[in-house]
């Protein structure tokens, strides 16, 4: 429960308990007022997650209330099912629905990162014939993507990835039916099988940062695994 519940932190005071009417040491001041500062922020911090994540959830459901993506839809439901961040969900989608990539922006942006385009993807991207103006939406999108795996690294790869080198093949296929969507919007309708390579270059790039951290974990949870199995 919410301290706003009961007044908020302004109307609270030591001095209004029954046994604290002696007057308090000045460390003791010192103390409680660190304290009370710390549950300030906490519930500040709170209060910014519950509409972080409202926000987030209603960006989803007016994704899902689109008939245009309704295609998408079993994919989306299958990386709910995995416990794959939200917000994760809708870097993904953020290439062709406004909704989502606002969203995802606003997101970034309240944990003070920078969103800039990258240049290491260029090549991949040129090698099918897009103009600067393509070229730099799909740069975005990939950097979307990147940041969000950089703010929740763990929440996001200990979710999708299946081993210590392997991520799971919804990613893959939503990613890919995505870049459809895009390149069909300006009148280039590319087959699955020719965007996918462009799709697992994309994915390889955003995880490789982190496989060392993944791999650790993977090690980790295996030698945990092994000692139960002993037992």
């Amino acid at each position: 429960m919410l301290m706003d519940d009961f007044g908020g932190l302004e109307s609270f005071t030591p001095s209004e308990g029954a046994g604290a009417r002696e007057q308090l040491s000045e460390e003791s001041k010192q103390r409680f007022a660190a304290a009370q500062a710390q549950i300030k922020q906490f519930v500040r911090e709170e209060k910014q997650a519950k509409k972080r994540d409202d926000r987030v959830a209603q960006a989803i459901v007016q994704f899902l209330g689109d008939d245009r993506y309704s295609h998408l839809f079993q994919l989306i439901s299958k990386l709910v099912a995995l416990n794959c961040p939200s917000i994760f969900i809708l870097a993904i989608l953020s290439l062709i629905h406004e909704g989502s990539k606002t969203t995802v922006e606003e997101y970034i942006a309240e944990h003070r990162l920078t969103i800039a385009s990258p240049d290491s993807h260029g090549s991949a991207l040129q090698s099918h014939g897009l103009p600067a103006e393509r070229r730099k939406d799909l740069l975005q999108w990939i950097t979307l993507l990147e940041l969000i795996v950089v703010i929740d690294t763990k929440a996001v790869l200990r979710r999708l990835m299946t081993d210590k080198d392997s991520i799971d093949g919804t990613v893959l296929q939503i990613a890919t039916f995505v870049l459809q969507d895009y390149f069909r919007s300006f009148g280039r309708a590319l087959p699955y099988e020719e965007l996918q390579p462009l799709t697992i270059k994309i994915l390889q790039d955003i995880v490789e940062p982190h496989l060392d951290a993944m791999h650790a974990y993977f090690d980790e949870l295996q030698e945990k695994l092994d000692d139960e199995s002993e037992e």
